[in-house]
C-alpha cells in the first residue's frame, strides 16, 4: 500500500511539473507574436504610406485620376498624396518650354511664287487646372503626339500667312522692305490660338528657322532683282547726269559773271590809269613843253621798235627828229652833222 501511495504521489508530482513547464512556454510565446504581427502592421502602413505619395517635381505637375479619369491636379512642388494603386494613379505632366519644327513647307506667296519655309514653335503648357486637363485628355500626355500636331497646324498657319505677303516682302536686298518680324508675329497669333482652343497649349515663340527658293522662283527672283538693280542703276546714271550738267551750267555762268566782273575792274582800272597818265602828261607839258614832246616820242619808239625791228627812215622824220635834233633850244644840229647821226639798230638814208 505504501509503494502504490508514493508511486500515484510521484506520478501526480511528475505530471504537475510537465504542467507547469508547458504552461511557461506557452506563456512566453506570446509576446513574440504580436511583436511579429505589430511589425507587419508597421510594413503594411509604411508601403501604403510609399504607394500614396506622389512626388512633384519643378517644372512640372501632376494629374491625379481614378480608374482613368482625371480628378485633380496638383501643380505645387512637393509631396501630394492620393489613393493607392490601382485605385488612383499619377500621371507626370511636363511643363517646361518645348520646341518643334514644322519642316521645309511648299507655300505660295500674294504674288503667285513658290518658296519653301521652315518655322519652329517654342511651346508649352500652362500652369493652370485646366489647361493641363484639357492637354492630357486631347493627347494623353504625349509630347511626340503633341510635336505632331503642332507641325500639322503651323504647316497649315503658313500657307494662311504666306498668302497674305510679297516675295519681295521676304526677301530683299533693302532691309527697310523686308517685312518678317510681321509675318512671324501674325504666324505666331494664328498657331497660338489654334494650339491653346484644341490643346490647351500656348506657343510662346514662332520664327522663320529656313526660307529657301524652288529653282523656278529662285530664277526669276535672280531675274527679277537685276531688272530692279540695273533701273536703279540707270536712275542713278541719268541723276549724275543731271547733277553734272547742273554743275557745268552753274560753273559756266559763275566763269561768265567773274569774267564780266574782271571785265568791268579791268576797264575801270584801265579807264583810271588814262586818266591819271593824261594828268601827268598834262601837268609834264606844262612844265616843260619841249621835254615832254621828246619823252612821247621816245615812248612811240619803246612801242614800235624791239630788237628785231629793222627800220628805213629818214632822221629828220618824227619821232627820230629827237634823236638828231635833240631837245629843241640845245642846238644839236650845229654840233652833229646832219648826216653822220645814226640810229640805233636802224638804217637811216638822209
Amino acid at each position: 500500500m505504501s509503494d502504490s501511495h508514493l508511486h500515484l504521489h510521484g506520478s501526480h508530482s511528475g505530471h504537475g511539473h510537465y504542467g507547469r513547464g508547458h504552461g511557461a512556454h506557452t506563456g512566453g510565446s506570446k509576446p513574440g507574436l504580436v511583436w511579429r504581427a505589430g511589425l507587419a502592421l508597421l510594413c503594411v502602413v509604411i508601403a501604403a504610406l510609399v504607394a500614396s505619395a506622389v512626388q512633384v517635381h519643378e517644372g512640372e505637375a501632376a494629374v491625379i485620376t481614378r480608374f482613368g479619369d482625371p480628378v485633380r491636379v496638383v501643380l505645387d512642388p512637393g509631396l501630394a498624396w492620393r489613393l493607392p494603386a490601382p485605385i488612383e494613379t499619377a500621371v507626370p505632366v511636363d511643363l517646361r518650354l518645348h520646341t518643334t519644327s514644322s519642316g521645309l513647307q511648299d507655300v505660295g506667296t500674294r504674288d503667285g511664287l513658290r518658296i519653301l519655309v521652315q518655322a519652329y514653335v517654342a511651346w508649352r503648357v500652362p500652369g493652370e487646372t485646366s489647361d493641363v486637363r484639357r492637354f492630357v485628355r486631347a493627347v494623353r500626355n504625349e509630347p511626340d503626339e503633341a510635336a505632331r500636331q503642332i507641325r500639322s497646324l503651323v504647316g497649315s498657319a503658313l500657307q494662311t500667312i504666306t498668302s497674305g505677303f510679297d516675295l519681295a516682302e521676304l526677301v530683299n536686298t533693302d532691309p527697310s522692305k523686308i517685312k518678317l518680324r510681321s509675318f512671324e508675329d501674325e504666324l505666331r497669333r494664328q498657331v497660338d490660338a489654334q494650339l491653346y482652343a484644341t490643346y490647351g497649349v500656348h506657343a510662346v515663340q514662332v520664327g522663320i528657322e529656313r526660307l529657301t527658293l524652288p529653282a523656278s522662283t529662285l530664277a526669276a527672283t535672280v531675274e527679277r532683282m537685276r531688272a530692279e538693280r540695273e533701273t536703279v542703276a540707270a536712275e542713278r546714271t541719268a541723276e549724275g547726269k543731271r547733277e553734272a550738267a547742273q554743275i557745268r551750267s552753274d560753273a559756266d555762268r559763275d566763269a561768265r559773271i567773274v569774267i564780266a566782273d574782271a571785265g568791268a575792274k579791268a576797264a575801270e582800272i584801265e579807264a583810271q590809269s588814262r586818266r591819271d597818265a593824261a594828268a601827268i602828261y598834262g601837268k609834264s607839258y606844262a612844265d616843260n613843253p619841249q621835254l615832254y614832246t621828246m619823252l612821247r616820242s621816245l615812248d612811240t619808239l619803246a612801242g614800235v621798235v624791239n630788237g628785231n625791228t629793222s627800220l628805213i627812215l629818214r632822221t629828220d622824220a618824227a619821232p627820230f627828229r629827237a634823236l638828231v635834233q635833240g631837245p629843241a633850244g640845245l642846238n644839236v644840229m650845229n654840233a652833229v652833222p646832219r648826216d653822220s647821226v645814226p640810229c640805233a639798230r636802224t638804217r637811216c638814208t638822209p
